[in-house]
């Protein structure tokens, strides 16, 4: 089924516990710290073969996003898991990782990093001769594009400032996360994702292949000492963001030693992209220069650390709170509505709030196969008496969108049942979101996912739930998950 983890299972907690809920504060983009920045992607599995070809249409041409096409030493495609998910799929040349074994181990390694700023790592294969990666797919291209190629307007300096900052933050992740190795850091790898906020690829934190060749780039790039040892080291990635650096403020490729001229011979701005003109403060783009010329120093030991790039490039950020898709000039991704899905899916998508009230209605407690009998088999006590009336009251309340009173006696029904009931919660969740409290209406629905853990109901609640607090990405996820639960449903009947 490709990757079905749920971003919120990691919340699942007591109904009760306010510890539960989502923390929908971001971080102040200027302030270096990294608290909130870490994101719940796809957990990491290994992917058989056969997935990766369906994905990938059988590896077709069309698929194909690496911007030297075919002619790529190692090919990336754009994939379509069975559960409508997006991937990225790197295709190793051949015999570039004979051991499997090793392969899969150096993966999972980097498989465990998660981070917003880092474009996640969701799987491999090692299958025959074949090693592929499968990380997020990234909808808007690569700085490389934005920089080199652009159709319609030249990047704008804050976005440059931001993308130097992001991949600051995502290279001083790997270092607390003891990846200091990033191979071939370039424009090619630095990604936009669907807000167009730029990240960094976690494919450079592997080897192109066993043999360590780390660098693919024209050697005028290479960090000078590759050139004399072979050697990769940590200092070598703050060589190579000195030459991202230097495509950032110029706009092209120059190679660091002639920049470095320039910089001697104080002639800046013939080292600047002419487009950018009257965009920044002089004052700033002479600490982005010296930066560079700091980071590209020929000896290791001259050229700083990672928290010095960040301690430089933060202060540089003038327009924080603009959304990137703004400053790029980029189109906000609409949502787009996966085919297979119920009714009630259909309804959450648009947000249809009386029609998702009408079809739970409709469906009653059908779902949890038979709990709405649990009861009669019981003893009949007082205590069992007080739960029935209550449900009917709670159940009266729903039906007549009495959603305050519904919520107050679903409340005292959660507290009275020895089980959790998945319907009560899908119930509670909707009546906390007509009564305007997304965040409870979240936690309900993820509860009743923990009672029926393929319950697309309680994945579409969840998604409305999200779209209300604005997680946009975050709610097409919980409907591409549903949508793939009601597919294996739909597979189990017909079967």
């Amino acid at each position: 089924m490709g990757c079905l983890h749920s971003k919120t299972t990691h919340l699942h907690r007591s109904p009760d516990d306010p510890s539960s809920l989502p923390d929908t504060h971001k971080p102040d983009p200027a302030n270096g710290d990294q608290a909130g920045l870490e994101v719940q992607a796809p957990m990491f599995k290994e992917y058989s073969l056969d997935e990766l070809r369906k994905a990938t249409n059988g590896f077709s041409s069309e698929c194909i996003v690496s911007e030297s096409g075919e002619k790529a030493p190692n090919v990336v495609y754009r994939g379509k898991l069975d559960n409508n998910r997006l991937v990225a799929v790197k295709r190793f040349s051949k015999q570039s990782w004979p051991d499997a074994q090793q392969f899969v181990v150096e993966a999972v390694g980097v498989g465990k990093l998660r981070h917003k700023r880092l474009v996640n790592l969701v799987g491999c294969c090692a299958e025959g001769d074949e090693r592929l990666l499968v990380a997020e797919y990234m909808p808007n291209d690569t700085l490389s594009k934005h920089l080199f190629h652009w159709d319609k307007k030249p990047l704008p300096w804050e976005m440059r400032v931001r993308v130097a900052y992001y991949i600051a933050q995502a290279l001083d992740h790997c270092n607390i996360e003891n990846r200091k190795i990033y191979h071939d850091l370039n424009a090619y790898r630095v990604l936009f994702d669907e807000d167009g906020d730029p990240r960094l690829s976690t494919f450079g934190l592997m080897k192109n292949s066993r043999d360590g060749k780390s660098y693919s780039t024209n050697l005028a790039y290479t960090p000078p000492e590759f050139l004399r040892t072979g050697r990769v080291i940590p200092e070598s990635v703050i060589y190579s963001y000195g030459t991202v650096l230097l495509d950032l403020l110029s706009g092209k490729h120059i190679p660091p030693s002639h920049a470095l001229d320039l910089i001697r011979e104080k002639n800046v701005l013939l080292l600047m992209d002419s487009s950018l003109e009257g965009q920044y403060v002089n004052d700033d783009a002479t600490k982005l220069v010296e930066l560079a010329s700091k980071c590209l120093q020929s000896e290791a030991r001259d050229r700083g650390d990672i928290k010095f790039l960040l301690t430089v490039v933060a202060p540089l950020q003038k327009q924080k709170e603009a959304a990137s898709h703004v400053l790029m000039g980029l189109p906000r991704n609409t949502v787009v509505v996966p085919t297979m899905l119920s009714p009630l899916g259909k309804a959450c998508a648009r947000m249809d709030l009386t029609a998702v009230h009408d079809i739970l209605l409709k469906t009653g407690y059908k779902d949890e196969e038979g709990a709405e009998n649990e009861l009669s088999f019981q003893e009949w006590t007082q205590q069992v008496q007080d739960m029935l009336n209550t449900k009917k009251f709670g159940d009266i309340a729903f039906r007549d969108k009495d959603f305050k009173n519904a919520i107050e006696y679903y409340s005292k029904l959660v507290a009275m049942m020895s089980g959790p009931s998945a319907t009560v919660f899908a119930r509670r969740a909707f009546s906390y979101l007509m009564n305007g409290q997304a965040e409870l209406a979240l936690r309900d629905a993820m509860q009743a996912q923990v009672c029926i853990p393929e319950w697309p109901t309680a994945f579409y609640l969840q998604a409305l739930a999200l779209s209300k607090l604005g997680m946009e990405t975050d709610a097409q996820d919980m409907l591409n998950d549903g949508a793939a639960f009601e597919a294996k449903r739909h597979n189990t009947w017909r079967s």
